[in-house]
């Protein structure tokens, strides 16, 4: 299910989680090493079904398309999609979606003594301290980014 949001010429769409299927792929027991290749031990695959993995609580998690470059020093690109759950509590030093005076945005959530901030990650875009006269909400927060590398 498809869920879209219009505003200032922005789209941004959000995805339900489909509950009916399941996708069971090969998953390397050893692991893949990320610094020195490791010897050839055993090729033993099991089973990893994404959605088990990624989706912890159906009822409440949603898909999200990022839109813009606000977030790339965080690895978050236009293009990638966020698993955002939102059966999570927020908590100091996460990627959140919120909604902020009638537009959606994801920032990392800043809890200071003299406020609440949203923190992009790119030199290019200020905080956004958060006030009373905001219409805020955290929506959401992010649980996974899925990045195509290329």
């Amino acid at each position: 299910m498809r869920l879209s949001r219009i505003h200032s010429n922005a789209v941004l769409e959000f995805y339900t989680a489909d509950e009916t299927t399941s996708l069971e792929l090969p998953l390397f027991a050893a692991g893949v090493a990320a610094g020195f290749p490791s010897p050839a031990e055993d090729y033993v695959e099991i089973a990893l079904d994404l959605k088990k993995e990624l989706v912890k609580h159906p009822a409440a998690t949603f898909f999200a398309r990022v839109k813009g470059s606000s977030m790339i020093d965080a690895g978050i690109e236009d293009g990638d999609l966020l698993v955002i759950d939102k059966a999570l509590d927020a908590k100091d030093g996460d990627i959140a979606v919120c909604f902020i005076d009638g537009e959606f945005t994801v920032k990392r959530l800043s809890v200071r003594d003299d406020g609440v901030y949203l923190v992009p990650a790119n030199a290019e875009f200020k905080p956004i301290r958060i006030t009373e006269e905001n219409d805020f909400l955290v929506w959401g927060i992010v649980a996974y980014v899925i990045h195509k590398p290329r």
